[in-house]
C-alpha cells in the first residue's frame, strides 16, 4: 500500500483537530497539534504532494476517541515525563506489576490541549500546566513551556559542524521547559522528573536506527547499551560494533535499547536506503553528563533508579502472540538528566530532527561526518 502523502495527512488532522502548519519554503513543512499535547505529527521536505515522515495512527485518529492508556495519536516530536517504571515511574500504581495490562500513561500528559501563546511562519510557542503522582506517591506540579520552531540548511550545518549542500531538508527543533511549579522541592529520595521527547516513524522493512557512542571498555563505561528492556533482545536485531550500534526498526518485534550517560553522543539517527533517506536526531547533551543522574526505565524495582539511560530507541511488536500492536513504528527518544528543582525553578531540553533526502553518496558523506559510520558499506 503506498504511504499517505504530507496533504493527506494534514486533511485528516485537520478533520479533528487545529493544525499550525509551519513553512521554511513551498517544499519544507512541518504540521503541529496543539490539541494533541503540542506534537509535532509530520513533516515533508518535497512540497504537498510529497511523503509524510511522521508515524500517524489514522483510524484512532479518524474516530475522534480517547484513550485513558494511552492516546496514541503518532507524531514526530511527543513531550512525555520520565521515569516510566520502577520505584519512582509515572506509568504504574504502587504495588501494581510491571507489566502492560498494568501500564497507563499518566493523564496530565496523555490528555489536554497545549495553549499556543504565540505563533509565526517558523516557530510556535504553547505553554500547559499538569500534576503527576509517581509509584512512590510524590506529587508533582509541572508548568512545560514548548516552542516548536524550524531550522533550515544554513542552521543544520551550523548544528551538525558540515555542509548539507545538495540535499532536501525539512527540520525542526522543540525547545522543552520544565519547571517546578509546586510548593516542595523535587528530590532524589522520593524521585525526580526528566524531560522524554519520542518521535514516531513509519517502520522500515530493511532501515536501521544508527546510534554512535563513546568506545572504551565495560569496566570503565559498562555496556554499549542496555537491550533488555522487555527481556533478552535476539543478536541479529542489534548488532554492536566498536563504536555504534545498528537497531533493527521495521515495527515486527516489540524490543527497546538504551545508551547511558557514559558512553552516548548528542545524536542518533536512522536510515532507509530504499528511499534514500536519512533521519538525524541531535539534542542538548549538558556537559559532564556521564555524571548526571538520568532516570531509570526500566521495568522492575531497581537497585539505582538514576542510572537510566539519554537514547533509546523502540521497535513495536506484539508483547505476547495475537496481542495486537500500538503501531506498528519505531521511535527514537531522547531525555533530560533528572530535575532536582526548587518551586520555580526549570530545566530545558532541546530535541532536533532533520531529514535528509538526495544522492546516497552525498547522503553516505554525511553520515560518514556526523555519525563516523559508512552507510553505503552497510547498507549496500
Amino acid at each position: 500500500m503506498p504511504e499517505n502523502s504530507y496533504t493527506q495527512d494534514l486533511d485528516l488532522l485537520r478533520g479533528q483537530v487545529d493544525v499550525i502548519e509551519l513553512k521554511a519554503s513551498d517544499d519544507a513543512k512541518v504540521a503541529v497539534a496543539p490539541t494533541y499535547q503540542g506534537r509535532v505529527m509530520t513533516s515533508t521536505l518535497a512540497g504537498s504532494d510529497g511523503p509524510s515522515f511522521g508515524w500517524l495512527n489514522a483510524g484512532f485518529i479518524a474516530s475522534g476517541r480517547s484513550d485513558k492508556t494511552f492516546n496514541n495519536y503518532g507524531g514526530e516530536d511527543r513531550f512525555w515525563l520520565g521515569p516510566e517504571a520502577g520505584q519512582f515511574g509515572l506509568w504504574f500504581n504502587n504495588g501494581q506489576p510491571f507489566d502492560l495490562a498494568h501500564w497507563k500513561t499518566p493523564p496530565g500528559f496523555n490528555d489536554g490541549c497545549f495553549q499556543v501563546l504565540a505563533v509565526g511562519d517558523a516557530f510556535v510557542d504553547m505553554i500547559r500546566k499538569f500534576q503527576v503522582v509517581n509509584y512512590a506517591g510524590t506529587e508533582f506540579t509541572c508548568r512545560v513551556k514548548r516552542q516548536v520552531r524550524l531550522i533550515d540548511a544554513a542552521r543544520a550545518a551550523e548544528l551538525l559542524r558540515t555542509p548539507v549542500d545538495g540535499l532536501d531538508i525539512v527540520a525542526f527543533e522543540s525547545v522543552n521547559e520544565l519547571e517546578n511549579a509546586g510548593h516542595a522541592p523535587w528530590k532524589r529520595d522520593s524521585g525526580m522528573l526528566s524531560i522524554w521527547i519520542l518521535g514516531q516513524y513509519k517502520p522500515l522493512p530493511r532501515g536501521k536506527v544508527i546510534v554512535p557512542f563513546k568506545p572504551g571498555g565495560e569496566a570503565h563505561l559498562g555496556p554499549a547499551a542496555t537491550t533488555d528492556y522487555f527481556g533478552s533482545l535476539p543478536p541479529d536485531r542489534c548488532t554492536i560494533a566498536e563504536d555504534y550500534l545498528l537497531f533493527t526498526c521495521d515495527g515486527r518485534y516489540r524490543s527497546k535499547i538504551g545508551i547511558s550517560p557514559l558512553r552516548t553522543r548528542d545524536l542518533v539517527a536512522s536510515y532507509d536506503a530504499d528511499a534514500s533517506m536519512l533521519t538525524i536526531v541531535q539534542f542538548n547533551l549538558p556537559a559532564g553528563a556521564e555524571k548526571l543522574p538520568y532516570v531509570n526505565s526500566l521495568w522492575r524495582i531497581q537497585d539505582d533508579p538514576f542510572a537510566g539511560d539519554v537514547i533509546n530507541s523502540y521497535n513495536d511488536g506484539e508483547a505476547q502472540p495475537g496481542a495486537g500492536q500500538l503501531g506498528p513504528f519505531y521511535e527514537i527518544e531522547t531525555s533530560s538528566p533528572a530535575a532536582s528543582l526548587s518551586p520555580g525553578e526549570s530545566i530545558t531540553h532541546i530535541h532536533r530532527t532533520m531529514h535528509f533526502a538526495g544522492n546516497r553518496r552525498r547522503l553516505a558523506s554525511l553520515a560518514q561526518a556526523v555519525l563516523g559510520v559508512d552507510i553505503g558499506r552497510l547498507f549496500c
